[in-house]
């Protein structure tokens, strides 16, 4: 436990929740993909390509994360596995935060073109997972780099002006 925790630079025990919520939320994704993959109720076949789907995406989560870790300039490795599940969870809710929105504003398949109803779809959800960013991103002692992050990305689409 003593590497875990030096390899990651965590110092307080409740820092150990992170690797452990990625972990899980990894798990999960994984049993969802083979689930997609499988069609049928093998548990034996889905549990085995879950523990393949794991190692395979925990290899290119390290990867990416040895690749982000130098470019967001972290001060500790495990606030990369607080990043990574904000987006995670920001993605996730956005996608349950508008999608009841769309309802409520009476837009749906019926009354548009399907690509007016995706473009719009799109839009809203775009717009709150901006702001879901942030405010995850300060749940998980993370706003600081949030909202830097978020004003980088709406000055390239052109907010400049209102973020100075």
């Amino acid at each position: 436990m003593k590497k875990f925790k030096e390899h990651w630079d965590i110092h307080q025990n409740w820092q150990l929740i992170l690797p452990f919520l990625g972990l899980v939320a990894l798990g999960y994704s994984s049993f969802k993909l083979s689930n997609v993959f499988l069609k049928d109720d093998n548990i034996i076949l889905t549990l085995l390509l879950s523990g393949v789907i794991f190692f395979l995406l925990l290899k290119l989560t390290l990867f990416i994360f040895n690749k982000l870790e130098k470019k967001w300039n972290v001060t500790y490795k495990w606030e990369m596995i607080s990043i990574f599940l904000v987006f995670a969870t920001t993605g996730s809710s956005s996608l349950f935060v508008s999608r009841p929105l769309i309802k409520l504003m009476g837009i749906n398949k019926d009354n548009l073109p399907g690509f007016a109803y995706w473009i719009l779809y799109i839009i809203i959800g775009f717009i709150f997972y901006q702001i879901l960013l942030v405010l995850i991103g300060w749940f998980f002692g993370q706003y600081k780099f949030f909202w830097g992050f978020e004003k980088k990305m709406l000055r390239r689409i052109g907010f400049k002006r209102f973020l100075d």
